[in-house]
């Protein structure tokens, strides 16, 4: 069932409710912005859209925008029962940054970047609609999820190229060549982030494969090239 959360994101993008859930051909778009640029949020795994996205972009007319909501903050409201009064309410201790797309962007690296695909990660502030269960079965949570809704939205980055991947990280504070333990640390991340953030980098472009050291692979960022001065008229 779709959330409040996922409306409220289409009605931010879209000009109107009557540009949200339109058909296009064989697909269902999320919404169509004023400038007529596809819109899917997608709140899951950024796989799931790869083959979508791949036949949206066949067409040269088509502007194609993917949203990746990352839950910075977020209020969890338990209700006594369903449409009940507020039983309690607290912050959750999980916060979301702009990184942790990396984690998700290993699903979608052999699509980015391409011409007229915007990636568009968004920082937002949720509320969790909760009832408790009764009764706790094994591995089951003990509360039941009955709405999530959008607060507000913090912040947002767009990345159209490989190098707007590589102002997501600290570049300034890495060796050439780096390896992902190198990487990791100046992330502060876990090396098995790392290693996903290398795998994205890899494949998209952003940075190549320069030997090894040890077992470790190591891995260089391009320089970006130099436009010849235009020569001058004689």
């Amino acid at each position: 069932m779709e959330t409040s959360l996922h409306r409220q994101l289409k009605l931010h993008y879209a000009p109107s409710e009557e540009a949200t859930e339109v058909n296009l051909g064989d697909f269902r778009i999320d919404a169509i912005s004023e400038s007529n640029e596809l819109i899917e949020i997608q709140h899951a795994s950024l796989g799931a859209l790869r083959d979508k996205t791949r036949k949206l972009l066949r067409s040269r007319k088509l502007e194609v925008r993917i949203v990746k909501p990352i839950v910075a903050r977020k209020r969890l409201t338990t209700l006594t029962e369903k449409d009940g009064e507020v039983k309690r309410t607290r912050l959750s201790p999980k916060h979301g940054e702009i990184i942790d797309f990396f984690d998700d962007m290993v699903h979608f690296s052999s699509v980015f970047p391409k011409k007229r695909l915007t990636l568009e990660i968004v920082l937002i502030e949720s509320e969790e609609i909760r009832v408790d269960r009764e009764a706790r079965r094994w591995k089951r949570k003990n509360y039941k999820c009955l709405d999530q809704c959008l607060v507000g939205v913090m912040e947002s980055v767009e990345l159209r190229t490989n190098a707007d991947l590589l102002n997501l990280l600290p570049v300034e504070d890495l060796p050439q060549p780096f390896d992902t333990a190198e990487l990791a640390s100046a992330m502060q991340r876990p090396r098995w982030f790392a290693q996903k953030v290398a795998y994205c980098l890899r494949h998209t472009g952003a940075a190549k494969l320069a030997g090894k050291r040890s077992r470790s692979q190591l891995y260089r960022i391009p320089r970006p090239r130099k436009k010849k001065p235009a020569s001058l008229a004689g």
